[in-house]
């Protein structure tokens, strides 16, 4: 059985005709007919801690990250997808349920890349400028919209995300199962937070919740969010 089981937001699922769009500002760093590689992490493996440990750093992005990219490339071998981008094979991917373990692996290694460039060693605290406005805007003030992206992240049952995204001109958190990604349903994700278990359990055991509270506390990168959100 598959695991792409879906986005949700508010638990209703969005308008699937919007598969077709390309929504992504941040694409993936690779060269057109060659194998797809691991980024490299835009920090030292060690830089995030003690919030993330270097030993979470390698399990997570050594082994898992890894593992996606690596299974992805024996998949897309000699097919069309390997003349994709990567943005371009989940979009693709995500329409054919035949082809459920390209769309998990592309998007767990999208997902993941995306996720590394949520955080920096000197992140957390609240956002300024334009974001700081559109969080406003849109949520009425950052407290209730920290919780909601905290209520995402630790409501989301089992393996997941939490993300902000942009939706046609509007700022939304959203939660999705598994491997699945905004970008296959046309919008623009800002930030992401991994709560799948091996981005935490090392460090937090069980307590997701203390790592969604200190990842917002110290690591969400906003100035990542904001360009993003600027495009």
């Amino acid at each position: 059985m598959s695991d792409h089981t879906g986005i949700r937001e508010q638990q209703q699922q969005p308008d699937r005709a919007r598969k077709s769009r390309a929504p992504a500002k941040t694409t993936f760093p690779m060269k057109a007919g060659a194998p797809i590689t691991l980024p490299e992490l835009p920090y030292a493996m060690d830089a995030l801690a003690p919030v993330i440990s270097r030993g979470t750093m390698g399990y997570h992005y050594g082994k898992h990250h890894k593992a996606y990219v690596d299974k992805l490339n024996g998949l897309i071998e000699k097919t069309p997808y390997a003349e994709m981008p990567l943005e371009k094979i989940i979009q693709s991917a995500a329409k054919d349920a035949s082809k459920s373990a390209v769309f998990n692996n592309a998007a767990q290694a999208w997902n993941h890349w995306f996720y590394w460039l949520s955080m920096s060693p000197d992140g957390g605290g609240k956002p300024g400028g334009r974001l700081a406005r559109k969080i406003e805007e849109d949520f009425g003030d950052f407290d209730s919209f920290a919780n909601e992206l905290k209520q995402a992240a630790m409501g989301q049952f089992g393996s997941g995300w939490a993300w902000v995204v942009d939706d046609k001109g509007r700022l939304k958190v959203l939660k999705t199962a598994n491997a699945d990604t905004p970008i296959a349903h046309g919008m623009t994700p800002l930030l992401a937070i991994d709560v799948w278990e091996h981005a935490y359990y090392l460090d937090y055991q069980n307590r997701r919740p203390d790592f969604v509270q200190t990842f917002l506390e110290k690591l969400a990168n906003w100035d990542f969010a904001q360009k993003n959100m600027e495009g």
